[in-house]
């Protein structure tokens, strides 16, 4: 099998691949599959039938492929400013686990998040591990890469969003702090936390309520709980 040279997103399991093949701003290089899993799908383009073996050569034995790899041109991201200026944004300080970028992207698309905002350096690229993770959210939550997560969030500001820091450690709670406005939650790295500029720049600094011996969470579950919890406050 020929490999594909050039840059390529390399995109494989049944729903990252399902949601790339239906996304219009997509282009593809090629779509390789088993073929069961060629008939569990309808494609727009021709798949090119291979042995399990072949797509375990391709992304790992232990990558969780299900018969699918797609090959496509990397998708493109908007700017800061070109994103829509409502609803909620998720901010990562300095997260790199791509399988946590990836379940962030997945609960981000569920709550219908605005847009994932990283930055450049020290973040997680845009990989087969995070399209899996994501299980297709990558396809329909934008991707914002900024050089400056500090004055990525002033920029917020002035688009009139309300900024708000989630650390285990905060004094007042996050329902408690929600706010009609358009909300910015900025989301620390697993161990480190929020880095002390970006808690300072944050419009306050809040915490998940919860009444157990644990206090903190794997940061992708922790996001997923702040979704819910922001968008309740916001619909009560």
């Amino acid at each position: 099998m020929k490999e594909i040279e050039g840059e390529v997103e390399r995109i494989y399991g049944f729903h990252p691949v399902v949601e790339a093949l239906n996304n219009p701003r997509r282009e593809f290089v090629r779509l390789l599959a088993t073929k069961n899993a060629a008939d569990r799908i309808a494609s727009k383009i021709n798949a090119e039938i291979v042995l399990p073996k072949e797509l375990d050569r391709l992304v790992g034995s232990d990558a969780v492929h299900q018969g699918l790899v797609l090959d496509a041109l990397p998708l493109s991201q908007p700017r800061l400013d070109q994103i829509e200026h409502k609803g909620l944004i998720l901010l990562l300080d300095q997260i790199t686990d791509p399988h946590n970028v990836g379940a962030i992207m997945r609960s981000s698309a569920a709550f219908g998040a605005t847009a994932v905002v990283t930055t450049a350096r020290h973040s997680a690229e845009a990989s087969g591990v995070l399209f899996k993770a994501a299980s297709g959210a990558y396809e329909h939550v934008p991707y914002v890469k900024v050089t400056n997560l500090s004055r990525a969030m002033i920029e917020l500001k002035e688009y009139g969003f309300f900024i708000i820091g989630l650390d285990s450690d905060a004094q007042v709670t996050i329902e408690a702090v929600a706010a009609s406005s358009p909300i910015a939650l900025v989301l620390g790295a697993e161990g480190k936390g929020l880095r002390q500029l970006t808690k300072q720049t944050c419009d306050v600094v809040a915490r998940l309520a919860m009444p157990g011996a644990i206090r903190s969470l794997n940061v992708s579950n922790a996001a997923a709980v702040a979704l819910y919890a922001l968008t309740r406050a916001k619909m009560a």
